[in-house]
């Protein structure tokens, strides 16, 4: 996936200069999106918080400097607003909506099992702000609304930023960036189906195990997708790392499908050999943790290359800038995957409309 030579990590002198005087882009996006998967480590962690609002549309990638100050400060006259208009129809809530004091309940416990010290007794992160940022989420955001995982996601927001309205208003352009993929309501049962066939297409004969001793476990597989694999890896730096790259949207959109169909084929031997059903396989998945980022993307990488292989009778599904006698190299492709293999039902489950 990378160069022989590893180069750095994007650092702060590098992001800077990816800018003009006036703080405008003097580099394509696309540029600054292949950077950050090619690179080992993606970003440095003192340019991860700015670089994040880029990805995410916090910021607009065409603004100044100065458009980005005036961008902040309406974000936080706008979170702010949120807040009042929050407190002023709590009571409301309370009263008049069934789910409400329900929801509440399980984002207070949620919360109260987070480890919020680190191992010198630190404090990492602020339970209370923590809790309003995610009942305000509920309340504000009716497609996502609030599940189980949405208080990790948002804690690792909390850690990167300073700011309440730059947790909240990251977290809520993070969910639209992934389509809501992460959404159990939405977005993952799509991811999930797409796993499947893509097992059918990649993996014949794993298919066909686990259709015949392992019903339904596919589907239990979930989590990965409603916390976005961040309980897989041995820390939040390599969390952080898979999130911006799914974030760029290279090498491909959907990226995450690729990612879970490289867990899976992790304990693929395992299942094989020890004949493996359901349960024991969901087991066998969720001892996968502890993994590098970098090894992980990488290893998804090969799966996407491995698609582009097998799309040699339809060159009409490559993209317009890749001639039909030379495959387009891994990093370059940003089209959904949908357009560049030839098999109808993946197809139709990984095309996606975010632009």
């Amino acid at each position: 996936m990378w160069n022989v030579k590893r180069k750095p990590p994007i650092d702060k002198t590098e992001w800077d200069g990816f800018f003009d005087e006036n703080g405008q882009l003097a580099k394509s996006r696309d540029f600054i999106c292949v950077n950050i998967l090619e690179r080992p480590q993606g970003l440095h962690p003192f340019v991860r918080t700015e670089a994040w609002k880029f990805l995410t549309g916090y910021y607009s990638w065409q603004s100044s400097q100065d458009e980005r100050l005036t961008v902040d400060s309406t974000r936080r006259k706008n979170y702010e607003t949120l807040c009042q208009m929050y407190e002023k129809i709590q009571p409301l809530l309370e009263n008049l909506h069934r789910n409400f004091i329900e929801t509440r309940n399980n984002i207070t416990h949620d919360i109260q099992k987070l480890y919020d010290k680190d191992p010198l007794g630190n404090v990492l992160i602020d339970k209370k702000r923590l809790e309003k940022i995610l009942l305000l989420s509920y309340v504000c955001n009716t497609q996502a609304e609030y599940q189980q995982g949405f208080h990790e996601m948002v804690m690792l927001f909390q850690l990167m930023v300073e700011h309440d309205h730059e947790t909240f208003w990251l977290f809520q352009f993070f969910l639209q960036k992934m389509e809501h993929s992460c959404v159990i309501n939405i977005g993952v049962g799509k991811n999930l189906d797409t796993l499947s066939n893509l097992i059918n297409f990649l993996d014949p004969v794993f298919a066909e195990h686990l259709k015949g001793k392992g019903a339904g476990a596919v589907q239990s597989l979930f989590p990965w997708f409603c916390l976005c694999f961040q309980r897989a890896f041995k820390s939040f730096d390599d969390v952080w790392r898979l999130w911006e790259v799914l974030l760029t949207g290279k090498p491909c959109r959907n990226f995450q499908v690729l990612v879970a169909y490289s867990l899976l084929q992790m304990v693929r031997e395992q299942v094989l050999q020890e004949g493996m059903a359901g349960d024991d396989i969901l087991l066998a998945c969720n001892k996968l943790v502890d993994l590098d980022a970098d090894e992980l993307i990488s290893t998804a990488c090969l799966v996407y290359a491995e698609l582009i292989q097998k799309d040699v009778s339809c060159p009409n599904y490559l993209s317009s800038s890749s001639s039909p006698s030379k495959k387009p190299s891994l990093i370059s492709q940003a089209q959904p995957i949908a357009g560049i293999f030839s098999f109808r039902d993946v197809c139709a489950t990984l095309s996606a409309t975010t632009p």
